[in-house]
């Protein structure tokens, strides 16, 4: 079986990687009968050299690869046919932008296998930048932070090499006494977690965090279950809120009442009810002014994230009365970070931690007869149709939704 690690072609330019050189040979030396080799790229964030030395061949062709892995969408016209694909294909929400990619999958005769849905047999995810989205983000919100008070400057987190350079140049900034919430117990909001305890911030309970006041800045750490709560007035619980969200409505604005700066790192499924909504953010009572959606949901859960932002462009300026953009410095407008490529800033992290869950999880699934299902249940296509899992996209593809 010969894996193949592709140059990423979609613009703008990811310098993430599916394996790095040491996971490469961390891979051949668990499976002698595994090859891989990897296309040459400009742009990726370990050189061609760095594989070259770990005696991984670079070649100009993945036309003698098996298995080709990638990050992100693959362009159409460099699909090669006849060959299995991993990468995020953002299909499996029906997004209209990418339907041409999947009918152009289907054509090729190609494999593809998401790494959005390479999953255990309860459904959790095993392979995701989740936690590097956290950490860049929860950076990203203190940066913007000191940009709109005019209170400290950080450097941009894709000016650095680490996550320790990022906590190394926070340790170096002094907050007010300011109370920061973080919404998410996920890979996410662990991630931003790591940032905030780094930081030597002060963990506070959501009594503490509602009820009291502080000499010291602080944060909370708070879940679905303590941000929503049953209409009915039955006591809820997580569990019951993922199960029947519709059954829910938002407790969120007891937290943005005192919450200077938010991070949202939280998974939003369909039918749960928005934290906060556009009329939330006019009430005079509403305090948040920087927020810091890791999650980026449109238009969605969190009413000031009216746009993704770039890492060009990280931060905008939300202004609650009007509902339209302006300058974050604004007074009265909430800063907004919306990055929707965070990893993107921390490229050789991510792609150590991505790859080491790759080669764990994926990898051995091409040698044991996918024991664990993990490629059954991440196979999207094969034979030129849609696997029965994934059915339901049908309609997307005949251009019928």
């Amino acid at each position: 079986m010969k894996f193949g690690i592709i140059q990423e072609r979609k613009s703008p330019p990811d310098r993430r990687v599916v394996l790095s050189p040491e996971e490469c040979k961390n891979v051949l030396s668990a499976f002698p009968e595994a090859q891989i080799e990897v296309e040459t790229s400009p742009i990726r964030v370990f050189t061609d050299k760095e594989y070259s030395e770990k005696n991984i061949p670079v070649v100009q062709s993945m036309n003698g690869a098996d298995v080709l892995l990638g990050v992100k969408e693959v362009p159409i016209d460099s699909l090669i046919p006849n060959k299995k694909y991993f990468f995020f294909s953002h299909t499996i929400k029906k997004q209209p932008y990418n339907r041409k990619l999947l009918q152009a999958i289907l054509d090729k005769n190609i494999e593809l296998y998401d790494h959005e849905v390479i999953t255990n047999s309860k459904g959790q995810r095993l392979v995701a930048f989740g936690r590097y989205a956290g950490i860049v983000g929860a950076y990203n919100g203190m940066r913007a932070y000191g940009l709109k008070y005019g209170i400290f400057q950080l450097p941009k987190a894709e000016t650095l090499t680490d996550q320790q350079a990022l906590i190394s140049e926070l340790k170096k900034i002094k907050l007010p006494n300011i109370k920061i919430l973080l919404t998410g117990r996920g890979r996410v909001g662990n991630g931003a977690r790591e940032m905030l305890d780094a930081m030597d911030l002060k963990r506070v309970n959501v009594g503490e965090y509602l009820a009291e006041t502080f000499e010291e800045p602080v944060y909370c750490q708070i879940d679905a279950s303590e941000y929503n709560k049953r209409k009915d007035g039955v006591r809820g619980n997580k569990a019951d809120f993922f199960a029947n969200p519709e059954a829910y409505k938002s407790n969120f604005f007891r937290f943005a009442e005192v919450t200077d700066f938010y991070i949202a790192g939280h998974f939003y499924g369909d039918g749960a009810p928005y934290l906060y909504t556009r009329e939330d953010a006019k009430h005079p009572n509403f305090k948040i002014k920087v927020v810091a959606d890791v999650s980026c949901d449109i238009d969605g859960p969190v009413a000031s994230t009216i746009k993704p932002s770039t890492i060009t462009d990280p931060i905008y300026g939300y202004h609650p009365t009007s509902e339209k953009e302006v300058d974050f410095r604004d007074e009265d407008a909430i800063a907004v970070m919306a990055v929707d490529n965070l990893p993107c800033e921390l490229p050789r992290d991510a792609s150590n931690g991505f790859g080491e869950a790759f080669s764990k999880y994926v990898i051995p699934a091409f040698f044991n007869n996918d024991e664990d299902g993990i490629l059954e249940r991440s196979r999207m296509t094969q034979n030129g149709k849609l696997t029965k899992q994934y059915s339901y996209l049908q309609d997307y593809v005949d251009g019928l939704e």
